[in-house]
């Protein structure tokens, strides 16, 4: 599939199976995979569309789905070992899902031979499809997208306990917009000075990680060094450059 048939599909399965439950959800459509963790009918369906795809597509890849990850843990362990794989996150926000946000975004990313080579992010109520090749740059509807920076804008972390603490002389985390579809968007535009996160799952970074990156910006981990797609553990940090990447850094642990 070329990198617009992939955004082809995410928009059709959100059309299909996603925005009709916007705002629109019974109580037994939503349910907890873990305390606070919810889960939707909508994660389940539209993860099932698009793996089908996929793997129609790509027989020989390996499609880490979040919610087939959390039935399987396996998966990682597969995910990690191969030479061709995709992530999906279906709903990834599905907080700001459930309590009728329209933050929230359908997310796919490639991986071949350890790196991202394309990724994807389709907000569905915002109408906004974030697309990057690696190596070819990122866009947003079509146009070039390139990061902002030097706005003053807050450091922004999406782990609640963070949020209020220092970040050295950087100044306080504020909180990101609880949807890593969202956030990475946000700081390409300098609403953020920096992302800090305290997980690493690939569905939810590796798509706005190569987007981020293209478009001019830079990430990493905690230690320094470099977000490497099939290490599923430790923290990451996004910056519009990589002054501020290091400056943030140096400035861990909150």
């Amino acid at each position: 599939m070329d990198t617009a048939a992939v955004l082809t599909l995410l928009q059709d399965v959100a059309a299909e199976v996603i925005n009709p439950r916007f705002r629109a959800l019974a109580d037994e459509q939503v349910s907890e995979k873990n305390p606070g963790d919810l889960v939707t009918v909508a994660d389940h369906e539209s993860e099932a569309l698009i793996t089908a795809a996929l793997n129609a597509a790509y027989p020989d890849a390996v499609v880490l789905g979040e919610e087939a990850m959390a039935a399987d843990a396996s998966l990682l362990d597969a995910f990690a070992a191969a030479d061709h794989g995709f992530t999906v996150d279906p709903v990834d926000g599905t907080k700001n899902f459930v309590n009728g946000s329209p933050d929230h975004a359908v997310m796919v990313s490639e991986v071949v031979a350890g790196e991202i080579t394309r990724g994807w992010i389709w907000q569905p109520q915002h109408e906004n499809a974030y697309v990057a090749e690696r190596g070819a740059g990122a866009w947003l509807n079509g146009e070039r997208l390139n990061v902002t920076t030097g706005t003053g804008a807050p450091f922004r972390t999406a782990r609640r306990q963070w949020v209020g603490r220092g970040l050295g002389d950087l100044g306080t985390l504020e909180l990101t917009w609880a949807c890593c579809g969202v956030d990475y968007p946000h700081l390409i535009a300098g609403d953020a000075a920096a992302l800090v996160y305290s997980r690493s799952m690939p569905w939810d970074h590796l798509p706005g990680a190569l987007i981020l990156t293209e478009a001019g910006g830079a990430i990493g981990r905690h230690d320094g060094g470099p977000l490497v797609p099939q290490r599923l553990e430790g923290g990451i940090v996004a910056a519009p450059d990589k002054a501020t990447y290091d400056a943030a850094v140096a400035a861990l642990p909150v």
